[in-house]
């Protein structure tokens, strides 16, 4: 109830007119707006997404992340299902995955959603995953996970954008529902403080494979290449000057 109060203080204080905001927020978890809504948006506790019912991946998957919310209270639960509210044919399903020579890659991190039963048995919903090389995902995006966990607990308020990247004329599936393997993927992450006043942003982009021998600096990209990339626009609920600058902005790596 304390969390509820505190995001409905939050959601007050916008209200009256933020300089940085040209629109309310849409969710906590979309507070900058959607990048497209082009797909099926699913909204869970813990994380909203845009479904591709072609690809039968996210286009993205957004979430608020904050200290309180990575205090771990519920066991990783392996709970791996198709997802209940997209029909058969229009999503991913077990089979697809299975003998695939991918990994369930978690757009959503199953470590960011173990504040309570129900955040983190929904991010094993196969609509949060992709096919994702073995070694990137339990190495250099692993670690990337981490980074971002750490920036929370210092930066205290985050939202992470996370998805997959398609690129050349042909793309490789999985399983016989055709699941998409992505060819990269990008993370962005903004960095804001209650009142809106400060804000900070870091882009990656990676390539599905792996990368375990490279830094992650090498993959610190602008919010910009990844619109470039995606055909997707991010944070369109900023205001114009606002948004220009920090998606033009390339980060050096935060502390």
């Amino acid at each position: 109830m304390k969390r509820l109060a505190n995001w409905l203080l939050f959601l007050a204080l916008l209200s009256l007119a933020s300089p940085i905001l040209a629109a309310p927020p849409v969710s906590e978890h979309i507070l900058y707006g959607y990048p497209s809504t082009t797909g099926t948006i699913l909204v869970r506790k813990g994380y909203v997404l845009d479904h591709d019912n072609a690809k039968k991946v996210a286009t993205w998957v957004s979430y608020h992340l904050t200290a309180a919310y990575l205090v771990p209270k519920v066991p990783r639960s392996n709970d791996f299902r198709p997802d209940p509210d997209l029909p058969a044919g229009q999503r991913a399903e077990l089979k697809d995955y299975k003998n695939s020579g991918y990994d369930r890659g978690h757009q959503c991190p199953a470590e960011d959603m173990r504040r309570d039963l129900k955040t983190e048995s929904e991010s094993f919903l196969l609509s949060n995953m992709t096919p994702q090389n073995k070694r990137l995902n339990e190495i250099t995006w692993k670690k990337l996970e981490a980074k971002v966990r750490a920036w929370a607990k210092k930066r205290h308020n985050l939202y992470v954008m996370t998805g997959p990247i398609f690129t050349g004329k042909m793309i490789k599936t999985v399983g016989p529902d055709k699941v998409a393997v992505p060819t990269a993927y990008f993370k962005i992450i903004v960095s804001c403080n209650t009142k809106l006043t400060s804000l900070d942003a870091i882009a990656f982009i990676m390539p599905n494979k792996d990368i375990s021998a490279t830094p992650l600096d090498n993959y610190i990209s602008t919010i910009d290449e990844v619109e470039k990339e995606t055909g997707l626009n991010f944070l369109p609920n900023l205001a114009a000057v606002v948004q220009n600058t920090l998606e033009a902005k390339k980060a050096a790596m935060w502390n």
